[in-house]
């Protein structure tokens, strides 16, 4: 309900950008380049089996992070095997002793250990898509909810009027996955590879044939379920007014290029709508300075989607290549010998790597090594390119070059006051959090020969390589007294020390003492989609009327049952959606999946849910 006073002013929102780390490196930059949270892997038991850190990693990152006030994010977000548990309880305490805002989590099991008081957040694993569910976990006690990215900016809008004081984390950039989070178990059924353990095996990058119930081939040798790359950048402030207060970048297995490169441009996105929205404010300190231009295109992406945000759309899938296409730079106009010459407006450099579709849609790519104006030399000629053939950049020489150098630094305003006392003079700093300090120099008054202010401003605004810039400094002086430089630069680097120390002190972080709750779930019987791993898990569902549980997948893995849940369609992508396009196959169902081993993977489409279903593989092939 709105006010009726037409003065009121709507409550200020905190907006997190949370940008991914892979290792401290890309922690540290990201937070460089504007990052108000960073998540990253635990030593063990995140969803990214391959991107652990060591425990004095993840605690130089909470040291370096918390000063701009910034979060740290832990992801434990597996499910956990029984003889797991108590070391995870180890490990959690670990963390927390040096720290850590917050655990993102998916085993239920987890809630039931002898936690220190730390926040947990609810993982994408978990699946979490409806209002009901993200309340019964608000009740249950997590702090933050991340949401499936399949969801629409009115699905989301729907959940947060819902739940009005839970934070909503969303996904605005990166890979995707073709089903949907913690609702995938084709990597175990077919590879032993467990992605609700992280290691995913990338089953949906592969390429198969299509064929129909009679055997023919609808579709040869294409990458089907690979979807493109996410990309909400256009969406930002509508995904604000629908109740996002947590946009998260995916990329704990990108380089830190993709890193800064991608956190700088979202950055710059998220400080241009404050402007403009007061109702919102960035959650975290500092201003970053950029020494380059972000440009999203310039990073690892398979093509661009916003995906489901406004609603169903066929351009959210890559049928030729699940490889990083990178920028379009031009066609071919002629080839000739050893040369290529281009028709774009793109400039070019040596050592650029160019990708392009032959006739059959395969993927190709070669390193330039020679560039004059628009004439590419190739280290190698690429065979069978053809003139008004696009190309693409996906290795860029020069902004990679850049991106390998210091390209951001961040820097928190402070303001000085200079005053004298009776024993000598007083240095005030106020940062822009409003932490304080004061020193004092004990030094006998010497009156100055000639006036003095804006030297001792220009001597107190050296901060170098602090993470302090001046923004006022005022002298709050009656007379001009004299002071040394190297009086004036102990003063400085004590306030800048006290200052340190002092913001370390206050930094706000939270404690919630996890409680056991025994709120209804939504529904009273899981199957293997539950991810029940432990009996800790199979008692916080049962405490919560739950009254069938089966096991995960992982422990028991039951015959013919969906491997994969898609909001993708295939039936829909080729046009013969019975809802949506009102048109009719040409071809019997059911459709088959089958992977260049053989395997044949049935696929089943559920017109009332919105979603096509793929099942366990069959070998026997059709006559």
């Amino acid at each position: 309900m709105k006010s009726s006073n037409p003065l009121s002013v709507p409550p200020v929102r905190a907006i997190e950008l949370l940008a991914p780390a892979k290792n401290l490196e890309c922690g540290i930059e990201a937070i460089n380049h504007g990052a108000d949270a960073v998540y990253i892997g635990a030593p063990r038991f995140g969803a990214r089996a391959a991107a652990g850190n060591s425990l004095d990693d993840i605690a130089a990152l909470v040291r370096y992070a918390h000063l701009y006030r910034v979060r740290i994010y832990v992801t434990v977000n597996t499910i956990l095997k029984e003889d797991e548990l108590k070391a995870t309880e180890a490990m959690i305490w670990d963390l927390y002793r040096i720290g850590v805002d917050a655990l993102i989590v998916q085993d239920m099991g987890i809630t039931q250990l002898d936690l220190p008081p730390i926040p947990l957040h609810a993982s994408t694993q978990m699946d979490n898509r409806t209002p009901e569910k993200v309340q019964f976990l608000a009740e249950a006690g997590f702090r933050q909810v991340v949401l499936a990215r399949e969801l629409s900016l009115d699905e989301i809008g729907r959940i947060h009027r819902r739940c009005p004081s839970t934070l909503l984390e969303v996904f605005v950039h990166g890979a995707l996955c073709v089903s949907y989070s913690g609702q995938c178990y084709v990597s175990q059924a077919c590879y032993g590879r467990s992605a609700n353990r992280g290691e995913c095996a990338q089953f949906c990058r592969l390429g198969f044939d299509l064929v129909d119930a009679d055997g023919k081939t609808i579709v040869n040798n294409r990458h089907l379920l690979s979807l493109k790359d996410m990309n909400q950048s256009a969406n930002l402030e509508a995904l604000l007014d629908a109740g996002a207060s947590s946009l998260k970048i995916e990329g704990r297995l990108k380089d830190v290029s993709y890193v800064k490169n991608v956190t700088a441009y979202y950055r710059q996105q998220l400080d241009a709508i404050f402007r403009h929205r007061k109702e919102y404010m960035r959650a975290s300190s500092g201003t970053v300075h950029l020494a380059f231009r972000p440009q999203l295109d310039k990073s690892f992406s398979r093509g661009f989607t916003d995906y489901f945000a406004h609603g169903r759309n066929p351009g959210i899938f890559n049928l030729n290549t699940p490889k990083s296409l990178g920028e379009e730079v031009g066609t071919v106009k002629e080839v000739r010998g050893n040369c290529l010459t281009v028709a774009g407006v793109k400039s070019f450099a040596n050592g650029d790597g160019l990708c392009y579709l032959d006739g059959q849609g395969k993927l190709h790519g070669f390193r330039v090594n020679r560039v004059e104006g628009n004439k590419l030399f190739p280290l190698e000629m690429p065979r069978g390119i053809r003139p008004k053939t696009m190309l693409y950049r996906n290795f860029d020489q020069e902004f990679e070059r850049v991106m390998q150098k210091k390209s951001a630094i961040r820097k928190i305003a402070v303001d000085m006051r200079l005053e004298a006392n009776p024993s000598g003079f007083t240095l005030d700093l106020s940062d822009e959090d409003g932490t304080r300090v004061s020193v004092v120099l004990e030094r006998e008054k010497e009156r100055a020969r000639t006036p003095q202010a804006e030297n001792l401003k220009a001597q107190l605004g050296k901060l170098g390589t602090t993470p302090f810039e001046a923004r006022e400094i005022a002298i709050g002086f009656s007379e001009d007294w004299f002071i040394p430089a190297s009086g004036l630069s102990d003063l400085r680097r004590r306030g800048v020390e006290c200052l340190l120390q002092a913001r370390r002190i206050t930094y706000p972080q939270e404690r919630r003492q996890w409680e056991q709750t025994a709120h209804p779930y939504p529904e009273k019987e899981l199957d293997y989609r539950g991810n029940v791993m432990n009996t800790l898990a199979e008692a916080f569902y049962r405490r919560h009327g739950v009254e069938r549980i089966a096991p995960a997948f992982e422990r028991e893995a039951p015959a013919g049952v969906a491997l994969m849940f898609c909001k993708h369609c295939i039936r829909y992508s080729l046009g013969w959606c019975p809802v949506y396009q009102k048109k009719r196959s040409p071809y019997r169902e059911p459709y088959y999946l089958v992977s260049s081993d053989g395997k044949r993977f049935r696929l089943e489409f559920d017109c009332k849910a919105c979603q096509m279903k793929v099942f366990s593989p069959q070998i026997t092939q059709i006559e």
